[in-house]
């Protein structure tokens, strides 16, 4: 199944009638990554979101995709995590546990989370060290535009406030470049306390793609998308930041989402 691809300055945009097919497509979007990645390096580093972005791939849990991918190539990361324990209802590593890390045969050792009895800033320090090692060994790529990770794939939600990861509007955050990994300790979201990859890191990956869907982010999409609303304020959204630097940019949106682009009907 094949599904309308939009070229834009801001990278491809695929529009969804549904849900359902909008997994369809990002699931089989993944497994394509994940194959070449692993036919040119041996290995497939991704990082994760939380959210309902977890939701989106459990057809990944599926046939073919369940015996078609090279799980023992996979190398599991996180764009942000919540600073509580891997227990907790709010903790991304969980969410992805449950419904994706347990259903498929991914090598524990791959799985790298943060030290959660750490605080936000030492947990943020010792996840960037640790990223750091694997970059020395090259399991994950190198920026040849500075001296970022290159993730083969990072995968981003958006909230109707135009935050990914945990990087929101007008927060410090948003302004760290020498810094892989950063945290915060006043999410505007609870639980307030959180590391993030800051937006050089992102910046940097082979392949990004943001995930939004409903109509309560419509006017946030249109902010960080369209080319004819550069404004202060759309410049400024922690999504509109999201460019990578040699990369490429895909957003699996729904229709609802999809609502106030230009151009689209």
């Amino acid at each position: 199944m094949s599904f309308p691809r939009v070229k834009t300055s801001r990278g491809e945009l695929r529009i969804h009638d549904s849900l359902d097919d909008l997994s369809t497509d990002l699931v089989e979007y993944i497994s394509e990554i994940s194959d070449a990645s692993v036919k040119e390096r041996g290995v497939f580093t991704i990082a994760l979101s939380g959210g309902s972005l977890i939701g989106f791939l459990r057809k990944l849990c599926d046939a073919p995709y369940s015996k078609t991918i090279d799980w023992a190539k996979w190398y599991i990361f996180w764009v942000d995590e919540r600073v509580v324990g891997k227990s907790h209802p709010d903790s991304n590593y969980k969410l992805a546990k449950e419904g994706l890390l347990t259903k498929v045969p991914v090598i524990p050792s791959h799985v790298h989370s943060i030290n959660d009895s750490l605080s936000a800033e030492e947990a943020a320090s010792e996840y960037e060290f640790g990223i750091r090692q694997l970059v020395k060994t090259r399991l994950i790529s190198v920026s040849d535009v500075n001296d970022c990770p290159k993730f083969d794939l990072i995968l981003l939600g958006m909230g109707p406030d135009g935050h990914v990861a945990s990087l929101f509007p007008g927060h410090p955050a948003l302004n760290v470049k020498d810094e892989w990994i950063t945290f915060i300790t006043d999410s505007p979201k609870p639980p307030p306390e959180r590391i993030t990859f800051t937006i050089p890191v992102i910046n940097s990956a082979s392949n990004v793609a943001v995930i939004v869907t409903g109509g309560s982010k419509a006017e946030a999409m249109r902010l960080a998308v369209d080319a004819s609303n550069v404004r202060p304020d759309s410049l400024a959204l922690p999504a509109r930041m999201v460019q990578p630097t040699k990369g490429k940019l895909v957003w699996f949106v729904d229709r609802q989402a999809a609502l106030k682009l230009d151009g689209v009907e």
